[in-house]
């Protein structure tokens, strides 16, 4: 009976148990724009092993990051689910900025996600992965609370406390030598855990989101000095900037090479892509509209490469648009785990071995304020005293529509024939405009959005103090 038993229980598991389940590593870069690698357009930063990751697999052209800022979209990643699900929108409160000039009340902020939502990691861990956590958490105090085995250096905090040099001020991670570099050591103790876990001959899922290349601008000296010497390129000229990304772009290397070393890189899937667009002051992402904290391409555009041995031919790209949330229905099914009853994204592992995907809109949605740069790093806005007001958007097919709530305004881009959304359609054709905003509004209500409709009293009544967090 007990052999019985045991046969029968097997032939319940997912069938892609008896596969050998292939190793994850999740990278994830912190304000990182769509044009900051060499590879998709930069002649000035140097980003040698994110080209080599980006040619060894598929480069989606129209890959997604769930929102505009930071802390939505790691818990839309995380949770497979739009924002309107999990309602953290925004970092910090959501009425950021001068109140007189905010036309309305923003949707109260969530910043803590709440436990009731299954995440990458518990679903891997149940399918018997070993999970760990690198870098950047920012949605809760403990990512081992929400399916990480381990964690090296996450919490709450959105910015590295101390900075990118020690002491790193950071309860999770212990100070180095004088001198360390905070991409350098976060690749360090990661390459020691996976190599631990290939040791134990276990499965292993990485997250490692690093910090960078978010402020401070704190650079390696030798890297600014390298850059301080290079001609400034076409659209980015800041040479510490741009030694932040070369420093996160070597550690980057560091790990794939100990992959290499390890054996297991054919067994291994590396994604990488990034939270939002570019921190406007310091970078860009154009010839895209916009940066970080806007809903314009700048913003939510963001590199997006999968290398996956046996799957993604080398070289090849889709310009099929993709969304991070669509990373946790691919990764189950990559690994045989268990999926939530409630995904907002897709399966795309079809479409990484070169298959059609079927057609399907994608959405944003930002009830909040979001505060203005200053004086640099605005270009692109929609009103200068914003990088966002409160709105939301629908990309279908080519089109995208926007819709403003302060006004009920919109906008229209091709972006096939406009991608820097230089020319509202909606007056030129009313028609597309009229069904993206049929469909925008059918979603509201499908995917549960806060919309915000109460008028701010404050408006008009003199500047008031708000936070200025980035």
């Amino acid at each position: 009976m007990k052999f019985l038993f045991t046969v029968i229980t097997l032939a319940l598991l997912p069938a892609a148990l008896f596969a050998k389940q292939p190793n994850i590593i999740l990278i994830y870069a912190d304000d990182f724009g769509y044009t900051d690698t060499s590879g998709q357009g930069s002649d000035f930063y140097e980003t040698p092993n994110l080209d080599q990751l980006q040619a060894s697999g598929m480069r989606f052209t129209n890959g997604y990051a769930p929102c505009a800022n930071c802390a939505p979209s790691r818990a839309s990643l995380m949770t497979g689910l739009y924002t309107t699900r999990h309602k953290i929108y925004t970092v910090g409160n959501s009425d950021r900025g001068n109140a007189a000039k905010r036309k309305l009340v923003p949707v109260k902020n969530i910043e803590d996600l709440d436990a009731k939502f299954t995440t990458i990691p518990q679903a891997l861990k149940a399918a018997g992965y070993a999970t760990c956590h690198t870098g950047k958490w920012h949605v809760s105090q403990d990512p081992t609370k929400f399916g990480f085995d381990h964690n090296i250096g996450g919490n709450h905090t959105g910015t590295p406390r101390g900075g990118y040099f020690p002491p790193y001020k950071n309860p999770q991670l212990p100070d180095g030598p004088k001198g360390e570099h905070l991409p350098d050591r976060l690749s360090t103790d990661l390459n020691v855990w996976i190599n631990e876990q290939h040791k134990a001959e276990k499965p292993f899922f990485a997250y490692m989101a690093f910090y960078s290349v978010h402020t401070p601008i704190q650079a390696r000296e030798d890297l600014t000095a390298k850059y301080n010497k290079k001609k400034a390129g076409k659209h980015h000229t800041n040479a510490k900037y741009a030694a932040m990304v070369e420093s996160m772009d070597l550690a980057i290397g560091k790990i794939l090479d100990n992959l290499d070393k390890q054996g297991i890189a054919d067994n291994t899937i590396v994604i990488f892509t990034s939270d939002n667009g570019p921190y406007g002051p310091a970078s860009n992402a154009k010839p895209l509209r916009g940066t970080k904290g806007m809903f314009y391409e700048g913003g939510i555009r963001v590199p997006f490469f999968v290398r996956w041995p046996g799957k993604t031919k080398a070289g090849s790209s889709s310009d099929v648009p993709v969304h991070q949330v669509d990373l946790f229905p691919t990764l189950a099914q990559a690994t045989g785990a268990k999926q939530p009853d409630t995904l907002d994204g897709q399966d795309i592992s079809g479409l990484l071995a070169g298959q059609d995907l079927a057609k399907r809109d994608l959405f944003w949605h930002f009830p909040c304020y979001l505060q203005s740069y200053g004086k640099k790093g605005m270009e692109g806005a929609h009103d200068p005293e914003w990088r966002s007001s409160p709105c939301s958007v629908i990309r279908s097919g080519d089109w995208k529509l926007v819709l403003y709530f302060e006004d009920n305004s919109t906008e229209l881009f091709n972006l096939k024939d406009d991608r820097s959304e230089t020319k509202n359609l909606v007056k030129a054709n009313p028609e597309k405009a009229a069904e993206l905003l049929t469909k925008l509004k059918a979603w509201h209500k499908a995917a549960d959005a806060d919309i915000p409709t109460e008028p701010n009293p404050a408006f008009g009544q003199g500047k008031k103090k708000a936070s200025e967090k980035k």
